[in-house]
């Protein structure tokens, strides 16, 4: 029988809002011995269920799975969950033939704290954040099969660097259903791009941009582009096939700049020129004597714990004037934050004394977010982690 977790009195009225976390100082006391990952029941004071999730011994005492009696050890469980979830991309117009890769789930915007499930083509590419979804990874990957039936080729779990602590330390990645040879081609939007979800950074690409590359587009016929933090070359791409005229990539990593420069070339018309270097992003906004019609700074996170977040905020506003500099009058910046511990109001001030730092007037056009496929839980506001804003400098 599954373990119960009692909470305090008045601790309960988060779960009651559907709040999916139980904190570790709202629980009273604990009936049964659970480890890391097992399910419990989690009732008030007064033994009243009020749903069942995860367990783990930290900050975070529950994941929620659900807010009704539910045994997520049955495949009928993650069968319903995920039908739900694939409805949803469906209504969005996903996985049609223009888009072929989607987050088909978004931890608690889905109602699935510690899961992330991504599409590309034929193969679902799942990443664990927690060890009780972890322990229940073949349960999920026999549900996706179900639901998407023939569609699907392979699930691969690529949780090995998401999972907590020691438990991480024994796990690798591998396909938990067939296999698949990467780089794969996808499409999105009707653009080509080669994923490498074994190799490449969290799921092998960054599909929550989907939407803000599409607006780059827009804007980008007949001008020079910079794409910073280019990472496989998502807005690099968009902007030829617009007709940029040239376009800039820059990373780090020369694996990333591989799959961009492969990438490029798959969508660079006639005329159109497209360059990569492989170097860090600041020294070479620093060292360049070129300027740009549109920018792009779209850098990993540089706070993941509010006890970084003022040298956070000191990167993004060097980053982001370095950057100011380089733009063209009346050019355009899109700058991007995916640090949690960053919420919105901090990400805009930090740009406005970026800006100042530059010399420069701007004006926003754009507030920018993830996609759709990356729903926020409304009553879980801390999932809303993607901030952008476009500046006409």
């Amino acid at each position: 029988m599954a373990a119960q977790i009692y909470l305090k009195a008045g601790k309960d009225l988060p779960l009651r809002r559907f709040h999916p976390w139980v904190f570790s100082g709202a629980v009273a006391r604990v009936e049964g011995s659970p480890e890391d990952g097992d399910v419990v029941r989690v009732a008030d004071r007064s033994g009243q269920l009020l749903g069942i999730g995860h367990f783990h011994k930290g900050s975070i005492a529950v994941r929620m799975l659900s807010f009704t009696e539910a045994n997520p050890d049955e495949p009928e469980f993650w069968v319903q969950k995920l039908e739900v979830a694939l409805g949803l991309r469906q209504l969005l117009g996903f996985a049609d033939v223009g888009t072929d890769c989607y987050r088909l789930v978004h931890g608690e915007g889905d109602g699935l704290s510690g899961l992330i499930i991504d599409i590309y083509g034929s193969v679902a590419v799942m990443q664990c954040h927690s060890i009780g979804m972890h322990r229940q990874r073949a349960l999920i990957a026999e549900a996706l099969h179900r639901v998407l039936g023939s569609g699907l080729q392979a699930v691969y779990d690529k949780s090995a660097e998401s999972l907590p602590g020691q438990y991480a330390a024994g796990m690798s990645n591998s396909y938990l259903l067939g296999a698949a040879e990467t780089p794969a081609i996808v499409r999105e939007n009707g653009i080509p791009f080669a994923i490498d979800w074994v190799s490449g950074q969290k799921t092998g690409f960054f599909l929550d941009q989907r939407e803000n590359r599409l607006l780059l587009q827009r804007y980008a016929a007949g001008k020079s582009v910079l794409n910073t933090f280019c990472y496989t070359g998502g807005f690099s791409a968009y902007a030829l096939q617009a007709g940029a005229g040239r376009v800039h990539s820059v990373d780090v990593s020369e694996k990333a700049m591989a799959l961009t420069e492969q990438n490029a070339r798959a969508n660079t018309p006639p005329g159109a020129v497209h360059e990569g270097f492989t170097e860090d992003v600041q020294k070479f906004l620093l060292r360049s004597a070129d300027r740009y019609d549109v920018a792009v700074v779209d850098p990993p996170a540089f706070a993941k714990s509010l006890d970084k977040r003022h040298n956070a905020v000191q990167g993004y506003k060097r980053l982001n004037a370095a950057a100011i500099a380089r733009i063209e009058p009346g050019g355009l910046l899109f700058t991007f934050s995916c640090s949690q511990v960053i919420d919105r109001e901090l990400f805009y001030n930090t740009i406005v004394a970026a800006a100042l730092d530059a010399g420069r007037p701007a004006q926003v056009l754009h507030h920018l977010s993830q996609g759709p496929d990356h729903p926020v839980n409304l009553f879980h506001p801390e999932g809303a982690y993607l901030k952008g804003l476009v500046l006409r400098v």
